[in-house]
């Protein structure tokens, strides 16, 4: 593939696999790229990573791709982005039986593809756990395949909170140029957001409803007990705070007692927990909003993914799933992580 060679050239351009809504790039598209394409198994993304990033979707499975397919999209008239994060669950710390899933293999093939590609610019974005998995080999074997086909690649642990994300979350974030050294992930100057600072400007709404004017901003309804267990809740607390007689049998045994952070409220002057896929449920984590008597929102829980507040995930006609939409929400990469990743490619040209 012909690399681009002028520092004069204008934006990158992007191809993005396993894009899912667009989240890794919009933020590159924030920092300046032009988003070509993406790719990912779910179709229903199609129209989230369309609408928000200009690119074109396909729905294609990864793991079957050639490098032909990539190739094509690219000008060789500006330099080229190749970008990715694979699915992220098969290095979770939760999971136990690391072999029975197929998706471990595809950090690996998008190392293949890369190699075979060869874009001017390489990026990849995981779970830190990545690193640890099967005692190092995948990561060794995706840093190999890039180091021998001409990647020096630059692998961060990124603290999201310190990029304008105002979540506590810890990524592995890998830039390769190809040839050449990258140059480090710099800071947001605007660190230290908080809650507050998030989605304090945000309408009141109660458990159960959608505001009017989005639709995204919906909460989950709460059972009778669970909204007596809200009532109970502090910011920053556990339900080791309420009543005896509210507490979850689980907790009530030996085994529930290191689980202090479900059923939980954020704080208004800190970052907000980690975003799952289950964010949207006040027993799932410290996801109970500061104030409101309600678990957050899908749309507070976009915001503290670093999404801008009108990102468009669903056709205005179409009524949001909670399950769905909190997928979305939770293995997207941070936007304002993106937009850092997006900002030391530039910088390297």
């Amino acid at each position: 593939m012909k690399k681009a060679n002028s520092r004069n050239l204008g934006q990158p351009e992007v191809v993005d696999l396993f894009c899912g809504v667009g989240a890794l790039s919009h933020g590159l598209k924030l920092a300046g790229c032009k988003i070509l394409a993406g790719y990912d198994t779910d179709e229903r993304c199609k129209y989230a990573f369309e609408k928000n990033n200009g690119g074109e979707f396909f729905t294609r499975d990864v793991g079957k791709m050639s490098a032909y397919e990539i190739m094509g999209h690219y000008s060789g008239d500006a330099p080229s982005v190749l970008a990715g994060c694979a699915p992220c669950q098969p290095f979770s710390t939760y999971k136990q039986r690391y072999d029975e899933d197929p998706q471990w293999g595809l950090v690996t093939k998008f190392a293949e593809l890369a190699a075979e590609v060869q874009p001017d610019f390489v990026t990849m974005e995981n779970v830190p756990a990545l690193k640890r998995y099967k005692d190092g080999e995948v990561f060794r074997r995706f840093k190999n395949i890039l180091n021998e086909a001409g990647y020096p690649i630059r692998a961060t642990i990124a603290k999201c909170e310190l990029f304008g994300v105002p979540q506590q979350r810890r990524r592995l974030v890998v830039v390769a140029a190809r040839g050449d050294k990258i140059g480090r992930l710099l800071p947001d100057e605007a660190v230290g957001k908080t809650v507050k600072s998030a989605i304090g400007h945000l309408p009141s709404i109660a458990a159960g409803e959608a505001h009017p004017s989005d639709s995204l901003h919906v909460a989950s309804a709460l059972s009778p007990l669970n909204m007596k267990r809200m009532k109970a809740a502090k910011p920053g607390g556990t339900w080791r705070d309420w009543p005896e007689d509210l507490r979850a049998a689980c907790h009530r045994r030996a085994t529930g007692k290191t689980y202090p952070g479900v059923y939980a409220r954020m704080e208004w002057d800190k970052p907000s927990p980690t975003m799952t896929t289950q964010c949207f449920g006040f027993g799932n984590g410290r996801f109970g909003h500061p104030d409101q008597d309600r678990a957050i929102s899908l749309r507070e829980a976009a915001i503290l993914q670093s999404f801008p507040d009108d990102y468009r995930f669903l056709p205005p006609d179409e009524k949001p799933q909670m399950k769905e939409i909190g997928r979305w929400i939770g293995n997207a990469v941070p936007v304002e992580l993106g937009r850092a990743i997006g900002n030391s490619i530039i910088a390297s040209y």
